[in-house]
């Protein structure tokens, strides 16, 4: 079923644990996400982000969505992940997204509130839940220490101010991880994580989950990370599965990328403590 993120996520910070959000980028691999949830009984955030829109529209992208989940009995959030601009996220929201991100962390504290605001006006009147980002989580291949990144740390003197000044539902958090492949395992800042989950009672999101390690990603979801966002590590397990087994055409290739994908998640679903739907 098709629901917004309000009610999914503060069961899952309260109850600790972390709901997986897997991007997706067709009709393949947002079935195959999808089907994983339904047969295990299980929440998910389905996002689709403004970065892939070139290679499906954003009214795909919403036609997808709405199709699948409203055939499941699990809760399904059709969720707009790193909104980069409001037209385009109130586009989304008219299109039917349950949730969307509004992600002006590169920008200074009081313009990321200005226009988080905006967004929060908007998508709240709709029902529509309202992700943010306060720090920044960087983008590379090689974050074995944090001089090598651009992520910046979210300051906690900040948050309570952020929260309350936006009324946003959700806030992406940097404590370490960065978006794409690692060379090595992340160090992650979980002094960082635990001063914030004291600071503010909504829930908190970890983006660049791929490639942050099992250990790593559990740890976040017992100790106040609530929803953990996955999109490399799906790619990855497709691209493996196909170069170990050569499928002989285009057919088998999807069925091995799909297989290869459905077992990610199911393994994500472990790791992240993620309990089954009452």
């Amino acid at each position: 079923m098709l629901v917004n993120s309000k009610v999914m996520l503060q069961k899952a910070r309260k109850e600790k644990y972390a709901v997986p959000a897997t991007n997706f980028i067709d009709l393949d691999s947002a079935r195959t996400f999808v089907n994983v949830a339904e047969k295990l009984n299980k929440p998910l955030m389905l996002p689709f982000a403004q970065a892939h829109k070139e290679l499906i529209s954003l009214e795909e992208a919403a036609l997808i969505g709405k199709y699948l989940a409203e055939k499941v009995s699990v809760p399904i959030v059709l969720h707009l992940d790193h909104g980069e601009d409001v037209a385009f996220i109130k586009r989304a929201i008219d299109l039917g997204f349950t949730s969307v991100m509004i992600d002006a962390s590169k920008e200074t504290l009081e313009d990321n509130i200005k226009i988080t605001k905006e967004v929060v006006a908007y998508a709240h009147q709709k029902d529509v839940t309202v992700e943010a980002e306060l720090g920044h989580v960087g983008a590379g291949t090689n974050y074995e220490n944090h001089e090598t990144t651009d992520s910046i740390y979210t300051e906690v003197k900040d948050v309570q101010t952020f929260v309350s000044t936006t009324n946003v539902d959700s806030l992406a958090i940097s404590i370490g991880t960065a978006h794409g492949a690692y060379k090595g395992t992340p160090v992650l800042n979980f002094d960082r994580l635990r001063e914030i989950r004291e600071t503010t009672e909504i829930p908190l999101v970890l983006h660049g989950g791929s490639s942050s390690g099992n250990e790593n990603l559990n740890r976040c979801a017992l100790n106040g990370i609530a929803k953990i966002n996955i999109f490399t590590d799906f790619l990855n397990a497709a691209y493996k599965r196909n170069m170990e087994e050569s499928p002989k055409d285009y057919l088998e290739m999807k069925r091995l990328a799909n297989d290869a994908m459905a077992n990610t998640l199911e393994a994500c679903y472990k790791t992240f403590a993620t309990k089954s739907v009452d």
